[in-house]
């Protein structure tokens, strides 16, 4: 096998086997790429800008990505600061939570709440009252970074 070892590469397109574009990479650092049959996709908005996992309580990140820090606000109801800004409130929010199986077979949901560049908050209850009393919660963020 050949090793080329460069400083630089400059080109337009970069094809396979069957002669085809597969990825394009703009001089402003766009990264588009083939998805199913011609449809193409911006790889940058096709990625989440942030993930958490999170204990129950509120107490602390098991893992994230550009989560900075939490916040439990009150009971059921916790705020995630982003690491890089968001450029605007206008961002995708998925959340979603394990209770403990201890828990009572009630109606439980999710509060989703965004509208910070610098933070986002859910609430979580059940039967219609706050909750703390889940395993763990998880969220992730698609939009643009600041």
């Amino acid at each position: 096998m050949s090793r080329l070892i460069v400083s630089n590469i400059e080109t337009q397109n970069v094809k396979f086997d069957s002669d085809t574009t597969a990825m394009i990479v703009s001089n402003t650092g766009q990264v588009t790429v083939q998805g199913e049959g011609t449809n193409t996709t911006n790889l940058q908005q096709g990625l989440a800008k942030s993930f958490v996992n999170a204990t129950g309580n509120g107490a602390s990140i098991n893992t994230s990505f550009n989560v900075a820090s939490i916040v439990d606000n009150a009971t059921g109801d916790v705020y995630f600061n982003f690491t890089n800004n968001m450029s605007s409130t206008e961002y995708s929010l998925t959340v979603a939570q394990q209770y403990n199986t201890a828990q009572g077979t009630g109606a439980f949901f999710d509060n989703p709440i965004t509208g910070f560049t610098s933070l986002y908050r859910f609430q979580h209850y059940e039967n219609g009252s706050a909750v703390d009393a889940y395993k763990y919660s998880g969220a992730a963020v698609h939009g643009d970074l600041a």
